[in-house]
């Protein structure tokens, strides 16, 4: 039996699955990600970890014929590294994964990509169509995607393809991105920027509201909890909104997707709030043809199982290049 594994490393966990020739689970494993003091450290956990993966399938690494990460980045596919992550220490300038994984199982097929593109290879794969044309859309502590168009999965040159949160939206930059730039989608629609985005816009008018906004813990689920009982959420959530349409819109005009699948904490936990509205009100911002848009069909794993699916497929979710 063929086996191929995939491997997630995430700024606060790394996972690894280990699979068959169809995809699916012989075993996995999960453990925190280490905060330092070097990205050796880091490198050293995820063959750990896929090591412990093999073990549970009832594997040796050397008998995988092919190894997928989606990784936290920005990268460096050259090198096969992630350079200088943004959410780990200082310390850990430099995370080396392609060489020490492809020695641990002894083969030259690993395949990496940030965790976005990893998930358009996994809901790529998995998708009923298998389409050519599609988008994978993650809103979370930031916003990404990855794009496969006509069949080719858009990694860009050093693998950093996909940065659509720092599309410009506001030509104002009302607010500032977390990369220091102005008017960045991710600035008003992430995870982490919400709250900053609400605090602003309660301090340019008299608000009057239940919600502790000025609190340090104050976050994005206390709007979304409050959505309809709190006249100040409600106008969030709205503006919010108005910046997502545009942003959707935006990728649409780019790549033309038959679907987009979203995923993410704030989408998935809140899809009523986030997507639906902008299913609602995408047509009269888009002249060519919609796209589905769907929630994710993996959950947290769509990383995880972008991966392995990469393994599977030569880095691209055709199911027409599995290997046998």
């Amino acid at each position: 039996m063929a086996t191929y594994a995939g491997v997630d490393l995430g700024a606060t966990y790394v996972r690894a699955i280990v699979g068959d020739e169809t995809g699916e689970e012989l075993g996995s494993h999960k453990q925190q990600t280490p905060q330092g003091p070097t990205g050796i450290t880091v490198t050293e956990a995820v063959l750990e970890t896929l090591r412990t993966a093999c073990e549970e399938a009832g594997v040796e690494p050397i008998e995988l014929r092919s190894v997928g990460i989606g990784s936290i980045g920005p990268l460096d596919l050259a090198d096969g590294a992630v350079e200088n992550p943004a959410n780990l220490p200082d310390s850990i300038d430099r995370i080396p994964l392609v060489g020490p994984i492809s020695n641990l199982a002894e083969t030259e097929d690993v395949y990496l990509h940030n965790d976005t593109i990893a998930g358009v290879i996994g809901e790529r794969f998995h998708s009923d169509r298998n389409p050519d044309s599609m988008v994978y859309l993650t809103i979370s502590t930031g916003i990404g995607a990855g794009v496969c168009v006509d069949g080719h999965v858009l990694s860009g040159w050093d693998g950093n393809a996909g940065e659509v949160g720092h599309i410009t939206l506001d030509p104002d930059g009302f607010m500032e991105c977390g990369c220091d730039k102005p008017g960045h989608w991710e600035a008003y629609c992430s995870g982490k920027n919400i709250p900053r985005y609400a605090r602003a816009l309660y301090r340019e008018e008299d608000w009057e509201t239940d919600l502790d906004v000025l609190d340090d813990d104050f976050s994005a689920v206390d709007i979304y909890e409050n959505a309809g009982e709190d006249e100040f959420a409600d106008y969030v959530i709205e503006r919010v909104t108005d910046w997502n349409v545009q942003g959707f819109a935006n990728v649409i005009h780019s790549y033309a997707p038959l679907v987009i699948y979203v995923g993410g904490s704030v989408a998935m936990h809140n899809e009523d709030l986030v997507l639906d509205p902008v299913r609602e009100r995408l047509e009269n911002h888009v002249f060519v043809n919609m796209p589905d848009i769907k929630l994710t069909t993996l959950g947290d794993d769509v990383v995880l199982r972008g991966a392995l699916a990469s393994a599977l497929t030569q880095g691209t979710g055709d199911r027409n290049r599995l290997r046998h």
